[in-house]
């Protein structure tokens, strides 16, 4: 537990055989569960992580403590929002209180996990998530095309979403509590990259505090899967039709609520 809190993590993996293990290996021992999402890996990866979770010694993997893994499997390549989908759906039925999503690559310090927490377990945030532009050093080994197409998503997040003060959108290392993930219809999140984007905006909509926690940018092994070009033609129009779901679900609908209750 961590301060009296239940927390669970969320571990969506794709094709990362080469650095699954590591990452488990570095999941903190603050951690209640850890919740492994294969979303329909072609390589080796599920076999990896179904031998960490089962506790059987295979290269480079160490037994499994105290069963706090659980394999989750999506059966097919559904993209990683749906991936961190699964995982808060089983999180949300086991009573976890706060539930981190730490990407499978090993890309998300663990050392950062407590600057993530403090925000929600002090009441001032139902969703802390992770800024690597708020200072010059933490964005190191980002080139400038990557930097460029975060500051033009992260203004059209902002226009979208409502929360003027939050910056890096796409950073998935974030936590939220259990609270603000009821009161979200998981079922209607963007499936894959974009989700975070998307889930800002539904937040929004929920009435949900959110903080940005300064954390630096770590590359190593991991290459991205994410292509700016086709991510920001995706993610644009999802975020435009995010803009008007947000006024006519906190405005007009509301007005039209109110109204009929006079």
């Amino acid at each position: 537990m961590y301060k009296g809190y239940r927390l669970g993590i969320v571990v969506p993996a794709y094709n990362e055989e080469e650095l699954i293990a590591e990452t488990l290996e570095s999941m903190p021992d603050i951690a209640d569960r850890i919740y492994v999402v294969d979303d329909g890996s072609t390589d080796g990866t599920r076999q990896i992580i179904t031998g960490f979770v089962s506790a059987n010694v295979t290269k480079s993997v160490s037994v499994a403590r105290n069963g706090r893994f659980c394999a989750l499997s999506n059966g097919e390549n559904r993209g990683v929002g749906a991936a961190i989908v699964a995982g808060y759906k089983k999180a949300l039925a086991e009573d976890i209180d706060i539930v981190v999503v730490m990407a499978g690559d090993n890309q998300m310090d663990a050392a950062h996990l407590p600057q993530l927490l403090e925000p929600v377990v002090e009441g001032k945030a139902d969703y802390a998530k992770g800024n690597r532009l708020s200072r010059w050093g933490h964005r190191e080994g980002m080139s400038n095309w990557r930097l460029f197409g975060n500051w033009l998503l992260t203004s059209l997040t902002k226009i979208a979403s409502g929360y003027w003060k939050i910056g890096d959108p796409q950073n998935g290392y974030a936590a939220i509590t259990r609270k603000a993930l009821s009161r979200i219809d998981l079922d209607s999140l963007y499936p894959r990259y974009g989700y975070c984007n998307d889930l800002l905006v539904k937040l929004n909509v929920a009435g949900c505090k959110v903080v940005d926690v300064p954390i630096p940018a770590q590359y190593g092994k991991e290459k991205s899967k994410i292509k700016y070009s086709k991510y920001i033609t995706t993610v644009s129009p999802l975020l435009l039709r995010g803009f008007f779901w947000r006024l006519k679900m906190k405005y007009i609908r509301r007005q039209k609520g109110e109204e009929a209750s006079h």
